[in-house]
């Protein structure tokens, strides 16, 4: 049912992206190369002081402020970071926390990896 639900939001994303001329971008937090022994997923908390929900976090394109943190830290305290990205048009995220081990409380945030969003029309100058 899940599965389902998503498939048909993913449907109507995408029809809304090719029915329009508004561009967006994605954030997932999750790893796009799976080999990095240092990377770890991460939580994207809220953007702009905006909380999201669910995977993929929507924004617009610009520069935005996002609120991060690692899914699993160890026992103790989750401890968050805010960091600042450029957000390109029409482009898919991934970002990951860089970590010594698991159980380290500090982190970096890196894009893992980028894509462009099919469908997705990017604004040009005249439609801008």
């Amino acid at each position: 049912m899940k599965i389902a639900l998503a498939a048909c939001l993913a449907a109507a994303a995408a029809l809304v992206a090719c029915a329009s001329s508004y561009s967006y971008s994605q954030i997932y937090g999750e790893r796009y190369y799976k080999t990095a022994i240092n990377t770890f997923p991460l939580i994207v908390l809220d953007v702009d002081g905006k909380s999201t929900t669910g995977q993929p976090t929507l924004v617009d394109p610009g520069s935005r402020r996002l609120r991060v943190q690692p899914v699993f830290q160890g026992a103790g305290i989750q401890v968050s970071k805010e960091v600042q990205i450029t957000i390109e048009p029409c482009t898919r995220y991934w970002l990951v926390a860089v970590q010594d081990t698991r159980f380290d409380k500090d982190f970096e945030v890196k894009v893992d990896y980028k894509e462009p969003v099919p469908g997705c029309t990017p604004p040009t100058v005249a439609n801008k």
